[in-house]
C-alpha cells in the first residue's frame, strides 16, 4: 500500500543528491539536461541506521563532489573537532547495549529495521516544467488501486513505496492551452542489508562517538612498586579523589567516560565500516541502506568472531556488575539476526559483509607493548602476565595457528552470504609505522610520553615495522584471496573482495606524521622531545600540561597528520578504563598503576583516527559498489502527450 504525505512545508528540508557523485544509474538517466520534463526520486533518510533525517542531510551536504575523507575533514572543522557523531550517537536504530530497536521510529513512523515494508521517498519533475502547470500524480504498486493527488508541478511529492515491489509513478502535467504532457517511471526501491565483523580495526576503536571532556587539573597515577607517582589530565566533572592518597569508586569515575556507540565494543560511527555504509546510501539515492555493526575491540576469530569475548568496558554510569561481561560471538548474533528476518520476510539476503580480522590472532597488541614499553619493571611485569609479545611469538601464531583459523572462519560465513565469500570485502590493515612516503618511524618518546614508561625504541620499532610489511600483511592477503597456500576448498567461491589500496596513502601519516597545519594545541602541547607533562607532582596536580594551554582544548576531530592514533591521543580522546579484565588484573582502586597504563592505550592507540578511517572507506567504497552491482542499475522514464482537454484521442 502506497502511503502519500502532501505536507510541501518541508519541501526544503528533502535531500537533493550530490549529482557530482551520482553513478550512471537512474539519478542520472532522469535528470538529463535535454530540457524535457522528467520523474526523478530519491529514498529519504536512506542510512536506516540514523533515526532523523537531519543525521543523514548532514552528511548528505558535507559529501558533495567530496570523497570519504575530505568529507570527514569537512566536518570535523564544522564542529571545531568536537566531531559530528557526538550528537547523532544518541538518535540510532541500535541502542548503546547492541540492540536493535525493533521497531525503531525514523522520522516519526514506526519501521521494522532489519524487515522494512516500505521505504520514504521525494518524487520532483525536473526539467522544463512550465509556471503554475499543475500535476495529476498517481502511483500504482499493483495492490489496492492507485494513489492519486493534484496540486502545483513544484511541489514534491513524499511518499512511501512497499518494499520488494514495483510502483509506476505517473503524472499529468497541464498548462494553459498547452497539451497535456504525461511522463511515468518506475520506482523500486532496494533495500540492502550489510553486516560490520572483525576487530578493533573494524569497530572504530580510537575513535569515540562523544570524546571524553578534559579537565584542566591533574590525576594521580602510581608507578609500579609504588616507588613513584605522576599526574595527567583528569575527567571534567570528577569531583571525587584525585590524589593518590584519596582513592576513590571506579563508578564515581566512570560517570565522565567517553560516550560509544556501543562501549562493550568500542563500535564507533567513525569506523570505515560504517561509513562505508552510509557512503553508498549518499552516493545512490534509489537504494536504502539496512546495516548492523557487529565488530568488536579485540576480537579475535576464535574468541569474538566464533566464540564470545570479554566486553571492553561499560556505559558511563554503570557498573561492572550492572551491565553485561561478555560479548556474544559476532557471527552468533549476526545468525539470529538473519533468521529473524527471514521469518518475517523468506527473501531477505545478506548482500554485503565488511571483514577486518587477524591482528589479534597474532598478539598485534602485545607486539605494539613490546615497542613502547621501555622500563624495565613494566617490560618484566608484563612479559610474566602475557601482555607483551615478541615478533617471533606473532610470526609462529601466523603460520601455524591462522591459516587454521580463517579456514574455520570461511566455513562459517560461506552459508551466511550465499556460498559466495566475494560478498564479503575484506579490508586489510595499514602499517601504523610509516611516514615521509614509507619511511618507519625514528621511535623516541614523542606521543607516548603520556606515561612515564613509554618510549618507542626505534630499534625494536623497525624490527616489528618490516614484519608487518614483508610477513604479517602479505599472509593476510593470501589468506583472504585463496593464495600463498591459504586452506580452500574452492577458490572460486572462498576468495574474499580483497583491499589494501589505502595502505599507500597511510605511508605518509603514521602515528609520528607532523605538520605545520597540525591543531595548534598539538603542536604547542605534545612535545617532540617527549616532555609534554609537568614531572613535580605538586604543580602538576593543578596544571599537568607544561605549554600552560587547557587539556579541555585538545580536539580529537580536527584533521592532522597522522592517521594513527599514538597514546597520548588515546589518553585525551577516551581514556578508558578497561572493565573487562579477567579478575585477577581488576586494578586495586583507580589511581593503580595497572590504570594508568591501560588508560592510554585502550582507547585505541595505534589505531586509526577517523580520517584513517575515512581513508579506508574510500578504499572499500569501489569493491562495494562492484559487489552489488550498483553501476549496473538503469531507469527507465516513459514520455507522452495527451489530447488537450475535451479532444478525441483515436
Amino acid at each position: 500500500m502506497i502511503r502519500l504525505d502532501l505536507r510541501m512545508a518541508i519541501a526544503g528540508a528533502l535531500i537533493a543528491a550530490p549529482l557530482a557523485l551520482l553513478p550512471s544509474g537512474p539519478a542520472a538517466a532522469q535528470g538529463a539536461g535535454d530540457g524535457s520534463i522528467q520523474i526523478t526520486w530519491e529514498v529519504r533518510n536512506r542510512f536506516r541506521l540514523f533515526r532523523e533525517e537531519r543525521d543523514f542531510q548532514l552528511q548528505l551536504d558535507a559529501a558533495r563532489a567530496r570523497s570519504v575523507l575530505a568529507s570527514e575533514q569537512a566536518l570535523g572543522l564544522q564542529s571545531e573537532g568536537r566531531g559530528w557523531a557526538r550528537n547523532t550517537v544518541n538518535r540510532l536504530c541500535i541502542d548503546l547495549q547492541g540492540r536493535v530497536n525493533e521497531p525503531c521510529t525514523r522520522d516519526s513512523i514506526k519501521e521494522s529495521y532489519l524487515t522494512p515494508i516500505d521505504h520514504p521517498i521525494t518524487v520532483r519533475l525536473h526539467g522544463a516544467v512550465p509556471v503554475r502547470a499543475i500535476c495529476a500524480w498517481s502511483f500504482d504498486d499493483g495492490g489496492d488501486g492507485p494513489q492519486q493527488s493534484t496540486f502545483d508541478c513544484a511541489e514534491p511529492v513524499n511518499l512511501r513505496v512497499r518494499y520488494g515491489r514495483q510502483t509506476v509513478a505517473t503524472v499529468d502535467v497541464s498548462s494553459g492551452s498547452e497539451p497535456t504532457q504525461r511522463i511515468s517511471t518506475e520506482i523500486r526501491v532496494r533495500d540492502i542489508f550489510i553486516a560490520g565483523l572483525g576487530d578493533s580495526i573494524a569497530s572504530g576503536e580510537g575513535n569515540p562517538d562523544r570524546a571524553i571532556a578534559l579537565s584542566d587539573e591533574g590525576f594521580c597515577f602510581r608507578s609500579y612498586l609504588g616507588t613513584s607517582q605522576y599526574y595527567r589530565p583528569s575527567r571534567a566533572g570528577f569531583k571525587g579523589g584525585r590524589a593518590c592518597e584519596a582513592p576513590d569508586t571506579l563508578q564515581n569515575w566512570q560517570r565522565y567516560s567517553a560516550l560509544w556507540f556501543n562501549a562493550a565494543c568500542h563500535r564507533s560511527l567513525y569506523s570505515y565500516q560504517t561509513r562505508t555504509a552510509l557512503a553508498l546510501a549518499i552516493r545512490y539515492p534509489h537504494i536504502a541502506v539496512t546495516y548492523l555493526p557487529l565488530a568488536c575491540t579485540g576480537a579475535s576469530i576464535s574468541s569474538g568472531l566464533l566464540g564470545s569475548q570479554r566486553a571492553r568496558e561499560c556505559p558511563p554510569g554503570k557498573s561492572f556488575a550492572n551491565c553485561q561481561g561478555t560479548v556474544n560471538a559476532q557471527l552468533g548474533e549476526l545468525r539470529e539476526a538473519l533468521a529473524a528476518a527471514r521469518r518475517r520476510q523468506p527473501d531477505r539476503t545478506l548482500d554485503l559483509v565488511l571483514l577486518s580480522v587477524g591482528a589479534n590472532d597474532v598478539y598485534f597488541s602485545g607486539l605494539v607493548a613490546d615497542v613502547i614499553v621501555d622500563t624495565g619493571t613494566e617490560r618484566a611485569l608484563f612479559r610474566r602476565t602475557g601482555v607483551m609479545a615478541s615478533v617471533d611469538d606473532s610470526r609462529d601464531a601466523l603460520r601455524r595457528e591462522l591459516p587454521q583459523s580463517f579456514a574455520r572462519l570461511r566455513e562459517a560465513l560461506k552459508p551466511l552470504v550465499g556460498g559466495d565469500l566475494s560478498h564479503v570485502v575484506y579490508v586489510s590493515y595499514a602499517n601504523p609505522t610509516l611516514a615521509d612516503g614509507g619511511v618507519p618511524c625514528r621511535g623516541g618518546r614523542a606521543g607516548f610520553d603520556i606515561h612515564p614508561s613509554f618510549n618507542a625504541d626505534p630499534q625494536r620499532l623497525a624490527i616489528v615495522s618490516t614484519y608487518v610489511e614483508t610477513e604479517f600483511l602479505p599472509q593476510l592477503k593470501g589468506l583472504a584471496t585463496c593464495t600463498r597456500g591459504a586452506l580452500c576448498q574452492d577458490p572460486g567461491t572462498e576468495a574474499m573482495t580483497f583491499i589494501d589500496t589505502h595502505q599507500a596513502a597511510f605511508a605518509d601519516h603514521g602515528f609520528c606524521a607532523r605538520a605545520g597545519n597540525d591543531p595548534e594545541f598539538d603542536r604547542t602541547c605534545f612535545s617532540e622531545r617527549g616532555d609534554s607533562f609537568d614531572p613535580n607532582i605538586v604543580t602538576a596536580a593543578n596544571q599537568p600540561m607544561r605549554c600552560g594551554l587547557s587539556a579541555s582544548d585538545y580536539r580529537a576531530y580536527l584533521p592532522r597528520a597522522r592517521w594513527i592514533r599514538d597514546a597520548n591521543d588515546s589518553y585525551f580522546a577516551a581514556m578508558t578504563y578497561p572493565q573487562g579484565l579477567p579478575a585477577a588484573s581488576q586494578p586495586a582502586d583507580i589511581h593503580d598503576a595497572t590504570w594508568g597504563v591501560l588508560s592510554a592505550v585502550y582507547g585505541g592507540a595505534v589505531h586509526p583516527t577517523a580520517e584513517g578511517h575515512a581513508a579506508m572507506a574510500d578504499a572499500a567504497l569501489p569493491a562495494a559498489v562492484a559487489v552489488l552491482g550498483l553501476d549496473n542499475v538503469r531507469g527507465d522514464v516513459q514520455r507522452g502527450q495527451l489530447a488537450p482537454a475535451g479532444s478525441t484521442q483515436q
